[in-house]
């Protein structure tokens, strides 16, 4: 899974627009437990909110429900936003380091130029690029309109792991193998999902159900420049250039 340069990026980001169309939009990300037995002195640090013992697959995908980017191994007791600060993928998108496209301007527009971003749930931090849902209290219909289309932007991640874990099918059951063996078990899956993805295309169906948990929502705080950024995005899909005639029947 190497990482996109500036070209590619703009590659994923047209096909998030033609798919989903949620422009500027590099990836979808998300973290699922993996159901394990219990590591050797391993304590309560894998034991998640859910009663079982896990070690967490964070993934970022592209619109044709490839993996771009995986970090398997960390503790199920960990939150998702925690899981992706310690990531590199996450500090190297702290460090403006993934080698994103420059500030581009949304379709129909000439300004303002906007940065590429990627999107998640409540569990993950907002910031200039990394976009989240508002928070459901009290929304106006301009946020309930923005939280419906990052949502048909980050369902590709949800369907990515379902796929995955209804191909291969010891995902759906605790892995019985030591931890080392089982994370790497893990990281295979991912990389044949990719090339199954290439060959054979994708079935809807296939992602429909699976035994994959999301982790708990936690308390994370956004900046102000995220935050900017969000609400140039609402405003956007209230335009005449970026609304959708079927968005205000879907929320």
């Amino acid at each position: 899974m190497a990482q996109p340069h500036k070209e590619q990026w703009k590659e994923i980001a047209d096909v998030f627009q033609q798919t989903c169309q949620f422009p500027n939009c590099a990836g979808a990300i998300d973290g699922k437990h993996i159901r394990i037995k219990k590591p050797v002195r391993s304590g309560s640090q894998y034991y998640n909110y859910k009663k079982y013992f896990s070690f967490v697959l964070f993934a970022m995908c592209d619109a044709n429900y490839s993996f771009r980017y995986i970090d398997v191994g960390s503790y199920g007791s960990r939150s998702d936003s925690a899981v992706f600060a310690h990531s590199d993928f996450g500090k190297m998108l702290q460090d403006k380091a993934l080698d994103l496209p420059e500030h581009t301007a949304l379709p129909g527009t000439t300004s303002p130029a906007m940065p590429f971003v990627f999107v998640g749930d409540e569990a993950f931090a907002l910031g200039e690029n990394l976009m989240r849902p508002y928070s459901s209290r009290g929304l106006s219909l301009a946020r309930r309109v923005f939280n419906y289309r990052l949502t048909r932007a980050r369902r590709v991640v949800e369907c990515a792991f379902g796929i995955l874990a209804n191909k291969w099918r010891f995902l759906h059951t605790p892995i019985h193998l030591k931890l080392e063996t089982a994370i790497s078990a893990v990281k295979a899956a991912c990389v044949l999902h990719n090339f199954v993805r290439a060959r054979d295309g994708y079935n809807f169906e296939d992602s429909l159900t699976h035994s994959l948990h999301s982790h708990r929502p936690s308390v994370v705080r956004g900046h102000r420049q995220g935050a900017a950024v969000r609400e140039q995005f609402t405003a956007y899909f209230m335009s005449p250039h970026g609304a959708l005639p079927w968005q205000l029947d879907a929320i």
